[in-house]
């Protein structure tokens, strides 16, 4: 695609670093490794941004705690993006989200409160 940018991808990022700690959108992906799930979820409520997260996984139990304890506006379960639908509330949490309103969803409901979706996927 002429003008589009490559995908770059990070590995083993230090979670205290500035490409961690920024909110990036385009073809870029910081991988910041955990040792436990535990980790993994006290390390990405940490940010000052929650817009979406995903886990892979064939654990229900993590699946679970995952969805439950992650401090994001849209949660993927074995989706890598988890983009909703026009019908979904489309925005995250804390300084992910900008103004009053997210872009879809029914907000003359839900204005002022905190949604969250979770998208699951159970391959065979």
């Amino acid at each position: 695609m002429r003008g589009a940018a490559a995908p770059v991808i990070f590995d083993h990022v230090d979670a205290g670093s500035e490409l961690a700690r920024d909110e990036i959108f385009g073809p870029v992906l910081a991988i910041v490794r955990a040792g436990s799930l535990d980790e993994a979820i006290a390390i990405a409520n940490a940010s000052r941004y929650g817009n979406a997260s995903s886990i892979f996984t064939r654990d229900g139990g993590a699946a679970r705690t995952f969805a439950a304890r992650i401090e994001v506006g849209m949660v993927g379960i074995n989706v890598g993006v988890a983009a909703p639908m026009a019908f979904f509330p489309f925005g995250g949490v804390k300084d992910s989200i900008f103004g009053d309103l997210r872009c879809h969803g029914k907000d003359s409901v839900a204005f002022y409160t905190q949604q969250r979706v979770v998208i699951t996927r159970w391959p065979a």
